[in-house]
């Protein structure tokens, strides 16, 4: 593990929000962000591997203008990190059933051309993922120990079912975000926090 001064937040703030927590069934991709498996069976990710995976995601995402980004969530848990995330930076959200067709059919009133997707877990969101390939924009996507990584550009190891983790997860992208776009120019010129972006 790093030292604390290495992670975009202090390591106890990460820990404690549970971002590294996993589950009991691991994927063979996912095995090598995995830090270490408890004697419940519980996967542990490895932080150090998360913290430079939100840096190259927040790197990834600033080429984009906000309105070319779409950030889906079909998981309730991501619902208003989602929010507070788009407030925060002006991209376009979908917290809740991605709509068919919203990235491929260029006659439906919902029609989005985005130029880059995120997603919260290639599993429950996998119709955005299939649109997204079908149009060849680039796909993030934040995966757990039991994820997959088929038709994904940019895996971002979390616990992407935790309200506290993903609340984190998207404070700390809103804020690299806007600092690589050069809209803020550093943390304290951020005026969201941590709650702002988690469920209670």
């Amino acid at each position: 593990m790093a030292e604390t001064n290495q992670f975009l937040v202090a390591q106890d703030v990460y820990l404690k929000s549970g971002i590294h927590i996993g589950n009991k069934f691991k994927t063979k991709y996912m095995e090598h962000f995995i830090y270490k498996t408890r004697s419940d069976r519980l996967s542990i990710l490895n932080l150090q591997r998360i913290d430079e995976r939100i840096r190259v995601a927040a790197s990834f995402l600033s080429q984009y203008a906000p309105e070319d980004i779409l950030i889906v969530s079909r998981r309730e848990n991501g619902w208003k990190a989602l929010k507070a995330f788009g407030k925060a930076t002006g991209a376009k959200i979908i917290p809740g059933r991605y709509p068919p067709g919203m990235l491929t059919n260029p006659s439906l009133e919902i029609y989005y051309e985005a130029k880059i997707i995120l997603v919260t877990d290639s599993w429950p969101d996998r119709n955005a993922i299939l649109d997204a390939n079908k149009i060849g924009i680039p796909v993030i996507a934040l995966c757990d120990t039991n994820n997959q990584s088929n038709n994904i550009d940019l895996v971002v190891p979390c616990n992407n079912k935790g309200k506290k983790s993903l609340g984190l997860f998207f404070f700390i992208l809103a804020k690299e975000y806007l600092k690589k776009r050069g809209v803020i120019a550093n943390d304290s010129d951020f005026k969201g926090t941590v709650e702002d972006f988690t469920e209670e």
